[in-house]
């Protein structure tokens, strides 16, 4: 029997994991009540060859066929408001079986405050993809303090039969950790372009042929074994001190948002998102599909992820 998964939102990630789940082989139910959100779902699929009969849209998910209300596994995937999601999570949990994984796609949402509302809290997990969800093979999966080990477990079993590679924490901490660790690097970046040192174009240079061909294939850890921990010791002993420990968000950032300078969704950001610029974004996502097929082959840690 094919495996399948329900998707709530059909915005950019929505439309990204169910393209991830249809190319695995599995069916797919994508629901979203605005109508235009679905034609452009519907757009997506069509232009990147998804088999379109692997695809069922639904303004909800109680609009699919019964046989639905016992999919293994249902994603929300709508945007980052907390009381959006808690409407949509009790929808879930009305429209399914008792059996059904409930996840969040969050960003950095903490899964006590997710599952407030929920009459069965125990079953939501979260599964953190990366944008862009059918590229980036890893998922980070955390369980919320009332959710057993074995729904977790669950869950990344059925990440891993779809091709991801599922990383579960230990502990939940806001922002996960790939959020921490991409946040605390951007407010150095903002700092650096702040206090003049560098404009952005140069940053992303130095970080795209530096940092960047590195942490592709390997990880911050190994890479400190590589360079020696003696040499990160004694840079990390004087510059510490002088590294960015802002608690607010940079006024840089502030003002872009303000000015409706969201970036490529908007057409300017720190770039002016020209067609030249949009073609190139399109060829690197295809670079970026080359480059985890290196990594994939890659000898792996001695640790599953």
């Amino acid at each position: 029997m094919t495996m399948r998964v329900a998707i709530i939102g059909a915005g950019v990630m929505g439309q990204r994991i169910a393209a991830h789940f249809m190319a695995a082989g599995f069916a797919v139910g994508l629901i979203d009540p605005n109508s235009q959100a679905l034609e452009i779902a519907s757009d997506f699929m069509a232009r990147t060859g998804q088999d379109r009969s692997r695809l069922t849209l639904a303004p909800a998910l109680s609009d699919l066929a019964p046989d639905w209300r016992d999919t293994p596994l249902v994603i929300e995937a709508v945007p980052e408001n907390l009381a959006l999601k808690h409407r949509v999570l009790r929808d879930i949990e009305a429209a399914v079986s008792d059996q059904t994984i409930i996840a969040s796609n969050t960003s950095g949402l903490m899964s006590r405050d997710l599952c407030a509302g929920m009459r069965h809290p125990e079953r939501l997990v979260i599964a953190h993809f990366f944008n862009p969800a059918d590229v980036i093979p890893v998922v980070e999966v955390i369980g919320g303090p009332q959710t057993p080990a074995a729904t977790t477990a669950r869950l990344a079993d059925i990440l891993r039969q779809s091709g991801k590679v599922p990383a579960v924490l230990k502990i939940e901490v806001p922002g996960f950790v790939a959020n921490r660790i991409q946040h605390a690097m951007m407010r150095e970046c903002f700092h650096l372009v702040e206090t003049g040192v560098a404009d952005a174009a140069t940053i992303d240079a130095i970080v795209q042929h530096s940092l960047g061909v590195r942490l592709a294939l390997i990880g911050p850890f190994l890479q400190r074994d590589l360079n020696g921990l003696d040499t990160h010791l004694n840079i990390a002993s004087y510059l510490y001190p002088q590294l960015a420990t802002d608690a607010t968000p940079p006024a840089a950032l502030r003002s872009l948002v303000d000015n409706g300078a969201l970036g490529r969704k908007s057409g300017k950001g720190f770039y002016d998102w020209d067609s030249a610029l949009n073609q190139r974004a399109e060829a690197l996502e295809q670079a970026l599909r080359q480059v985890i097929a290196i990594g994939a082959t890659a000898p792996p840690n001695d640790k599953e992820a």
